[in-house]
């Protein structure tokens, strides 16, 4: 199995794209996790440039929005089509609300699956707080009702809902872990997804914890015989970057902190693979 971690572009709005790019590929990225607005200018010179960079892109639909039902599933609609139109490795949907009804949920899932099946693009979707996949219970709800749901792991969300390191919702992740088809290693805590620097050691437990998770899904991947697994370093910026008061300086490098991240699960998971 190929390991292929990725780059969030998040956190590098500052940066010509071409610049930005190139600083991924220099550190050693395979790709890059790229979301846009619908009709980017930027889309086709973004594309180019990962091509020619050889950078695989997973686009992140993150964009969808309405007042009611009906608008956020003309949005989401809209979003998934013009996603799949870059022909990425896949897309990671944030999806649904955690408001919705478990059937309008359902209904968005069965969606964006009719949409993957019509473009031949995949369609993952991501465990996010506001989101239909934002508790450990409610995600288990859509596994019960879709068994062949396939989603983004990213557990971080988890431990801020719950306000726990999910000590006693061990057995329901164990059912959730088989649907995960990509992560998000960012590691969280019970009062907040992202923890100011996970090298401190302050936050070791929290760390540790998320390394369990991340072992466990990588060791089924891989005894399932899958030809690659997808990791996103995705540490943000400011505001999920905790910020020194007054000054509001953020308190940790996004950049160093994502490629720590990545270089140490490309380590722990080499003689894995």
């Amino acid at each position: 199995m190929k390991l292929l971690m990725i780059c969030p572009i998040w956190g590098m709005a500052g940066i010509p794209l071409q610049n930005a790019l190139q600083k991924i590929k220099d550190a050693g990225y395979d790709g890059v996790e790229y979301g846009c607005s619908l009709h980017d200018p930027i889309r086709p010179v973004f594309m180019e440039l990962a091509s020619k960079l050889n950078l695989q892109v997973v686009a992140q639909q993150y964009d969808a929005s309405g007042n009611s039902f009906a608008a956020y599933a003309q949005s989401l609609e809209a979003h998934l089509r013009y996603l799949a139109s870059f022909k990425p490795l896949f897309i990671n949907s944030q999806t649904g609300r955690d408001f919705y009804s478990v059937e309008e949920n359902i209904a968005l899932i069965q969606m964006a699956a009719g949409i993957e099946q019509e473009t031949g693009c995949r369609i993952v979707h991501e465990t996010h707080r506001g989101k239909f996949a934002y508790s450990v219970a409610t995600t288990l709800q859509y596994i019960d009702a879709l068994p062949a749901l396939g989603l983004t792991g990213d557990f971080s969300h988890f431990c801020v809902v719950s306000e726990s390191y999910l000590e006693e919702q061990q057995g329901s992740m164990e059912r959730i872990f088989p649907h995960v088809h990509h992560l998000h290693a960012r590691v969280g805590h019970p009062q907040g997804a992202q923890v100011t620097d996970p090298r401190l050691p302050e936050w070791k437990y929290a760390l540790d914890k998320h390394l369990q998770w991340w072992d466990t899904v990588i060791q089924q991947k891989r005894a399932a015989g899958v030809d690659y697994f997808t990791i996103t370093s995705e540490f943000g910026p400011v505001p999920y970057m905790p910020t020194a008061p007054f000054t509001q300086q953020p308190v940790g490098d996004q950049w160093d902190i994502n490629l720590y991240m990545s270089r140490l699960l490309r380590n722990r998971y080499a003689g894995m693979l």
